[in-house]
């Protein structure tokens, strides 16, 4: 084990534990880490003295701010097809991990993005801290909520999903385990006595039940009506008059934040996240591989990373500019099978 290492492995009595190691990046994803994780999971799932996983990081601020978007900025941009590496092989590590046969705890302490949640909401066991902010920004630089968010969306309560993936909400703990992202509120101060009871052979669910507390109500919770009321509409159209209508400052707020995304991805990501209530995980994947295929030959991503990660001027110049300009036909190319470049899962 190298403390360079952009990723750490270690046994610790039963459980095998994997540590993100780029603390100064956010412990943002990067192509080497999941290339290191994927096949040291293979290896635990294979041996019987592993009984549990458990998944952390470096550095007091992030679990994981998402992958590393600068890496795949500058892939795409050259027409490397290492970016479309990057996305096939994390998104075979996503479902690997979802069906994974051992108990997977995921210690979210701390910034859990894009993905960050890849590689934690689909363990077993969720953990989230204090120190959680929870969110998919995507369609703010020009993507949509990926990492396995066409499965787990639809899936939160009401349209909370559908709320989350359009306008990048970040979620504290209470609201993260509210709408199923997380399971159990476990302090920080008290993730090391959970460590060493899962690594001495307990259960995960008796070595939660030592540590886990209460956090109070979740604010998304009181939020149900005005949720469902405004983003169960039939397209994004309907969802930004509805919001428009109401006139109310959380309603106004949301209407502008949703119309200063990429409108490409916003159309992108209503469709999805209503398709993916249909699907099992698998279909999900290999939908977001067909998407991200598309993606990484257009405009916004690109536009998205320069305006948040490069220049920094917060002023993407998308294309096309506006909702307005666009109809959800638009986007059917997105969703169009790939033939022999489609995803393929075990």
């Amino acid at each position: 084990m190298n403390e360079e290492d952009e990723v750490l492995f270690e046994r610790r009595g039963v459980a095998g534990i994997i540590t993100l190691n780029r603390p100064k990046a956010l412990n943002a994803l990067t192509l080497g880490m999941v290339r290191a994780i994927h096949p040291q999971l293979i290896a635990w799932a294979d041996d019987p003295k592993i009984h549990c996983v458990v998944i952390e990081a470096a550095g007091e601020r992030a679990f994981c701010a998402g992958g590393d978007i600068r890496a795949l900025y500058d892939w795409g941009q050259a027409g490397d097809p290492t970016a479309l590496d990057f996305w096939r092989e994390e998104y075979k590590l996503n479902t690997y991990i979802k069906r994974y046969r051992k108990p997977y705890v995921a210690l979210m302490d701390g910034i859990n993005m894009g993905g960050g949640v890849g590689v934690s909401v689909h363990g077993s066991h969720r953990v989230a801290t204090e120190k959680l902010t929870f969110a998919m920004p995507e369609t703010g630089i020009g993507l949509f909520p990926d990492v396995g968010g066409t499965w787990f969306l639809p899936r939160c309560p009401g349209e909370t999903g559908m709320y989350l993936g359009l306008t990048g909400t970040r979620l504290k703990a209470a609201d993260a385990i509210y709408a199923g992202i997380a399971d159990a509120y476990v302090p920080s101060a008290r993730l090391e006595t959970l460590k060493d009871r899962l690594a001495g052979g307990a259960d995960p669910r008796v070595a939660l039940r030592e540590v886990v507390e209460e956090e109070g109500p979740a604010p998304l919770a009181s939020m149900q009506k005005e949720i469902g009321g405004h983003f169960s509409k039939g397209s994004i159209a309907e969802v930004i008059s509805s919001l428009r209508a109401d006139g109310g400052e959380w309603a106004m707020k949301t209407a502008d934040t949703i119309e200063a995304k990429s409108p490409t991805s916003t159309l992108v990501a209503f469709r999805q996240i209503r398709e993916g209530a249909a699907l099992d995980f698998e279909d999900c994947m290999k939908l977001e591989y067909r998407l991200i295929e598309r993606f990484v030959k257009g405009h916004d991503f690109y536009e998205g990373v320069r305006a948040v990660v490069i220049d920094k001027d917060q002023a993407p110049k998308w294309k096309p500019a506006t909702l307005a300009e666009m109809s959800a036909g638009d986007v059917d190319g997105y969703f169009a099978p790939l033939g022999a470049d489609e995803l393929t899962l075990p």
